[in-house]
């Protein structure tokens, strides 16, 4: 009998120091993965990262993960992680062929590409051995939400295949904003409200099945472009939810904070029975 997976999930991975500080909250909900939010062990696993950006969408086709270090200024010791995963080739194949099955008239193949760091950081953290086949798919950000959720909505099958689906992304997203708190260094811990009332909009709206309000986050939710002046770290949810199902139910698994207004708010769906 084939595994199959009735669950997507949403992880955001907020700063790549997640690899490193013990102090995130949001580091030890993924240690935790196996022993208290997913217990079955996945045939293979599909990232959509936010971190791979392509004009159409696109699958990375290796043998063996190198490990990408997309990030800069940050400690040496993370610059020596590796996350030397298997590629999943075979999925990857199986990605493409249901997308273009599905009305997306080209998907590319990227026979170099490794895992980035919203791949790798949190599927460290979730799967230390790096036993389980990968395969990445990216996004688009000239495309919009509804375009992301229609990805999802092909890909769908790969749940009764063993395959777990992991959007990678953050669910409020404005580095400039980051970066300034960081430079001054005193934000006095306190959520800075356009992060506070976007991220519970994106909540109520999931738990509450609105997910075509979700597709359509930009017009529906308050402050939506403070939150993410682009959308590459949102894109990844609407592929999970879109791979759930319309009357999948939504559940919060983590909300925590950083820098006073980066969520890593992550989300589970369970496809309806």
């Amino acid at each position: 009998m084939a595994l199959t997976m009735k669950d997507t999930f949403y992880i955001s991975h907020g700063s790549p120091t997640l690899s490193i500080d013990e102090s995130l909250q949001a580091r030890h909900f993924l240690q935790s993965w196996k022993d208290q939010v997913f217990a079955q062990r996945p045939k293979s696993i599909l990232v959509i990262s936010a971190h791979w950006e392509t004009s159409f969408p696109s699958v990375n086709i290796v043998q063996h993960h190198d490990t990408i270090h997309d990030f800069y200024n940050f400690p040496d010791k993370m610059y020596k992680l590796k996350y030397p995963a298997p590629g999943a080739t075979e999925l990857a194949k199986r990605v493409k062929e249901l997308l273009v099955g599905s009305g997306f008239e080209r998907v590319d193949e990227d026979t170099e590409r490794g895992l980035d760091h919203g791949a790798w950081v949190p599927l460290m953290l979730m799967y230390p051995e790096a036993e389980i086949p990968v395969c990445q798919l990216s996004v688009q950000p000239e495309e919009d939400a509804t375009h992301h959720y229609n990805m999802g909505k092909a890909l769908a099958p790969l749940k009764d295949e063993g395959v777990l689906i992991v959007g990678s992304g953050s669910a409020t997203h404005n580095l400039k904003v980051v970066k300034s708190i960081r430079a001054l260094q005193n934000s006095g811990g306190a959520i800075l409200p356009w992060a506070e009332e976007f991220d519970a909009w994106l909540k109520d709206a999931l738990l509450e099945g609105r997910y075509e309000d979700v597709n359509n986050y930009e017009d529906k939710a308050p402050h939506a472009k403070m939150a993410h002046p682009w959308p590459e770290h949102i894109y990844p949810l609407h592929v999970a939810m879109g791979a759930a199902g319309e009357t999948a139910k939504a559940k919060l698994i983590h909300h925590s904070w950083d820098h006073s207004c980066l969520s890593y708010a992550s989300y589970q769906f369970t496809t309806a029975s």
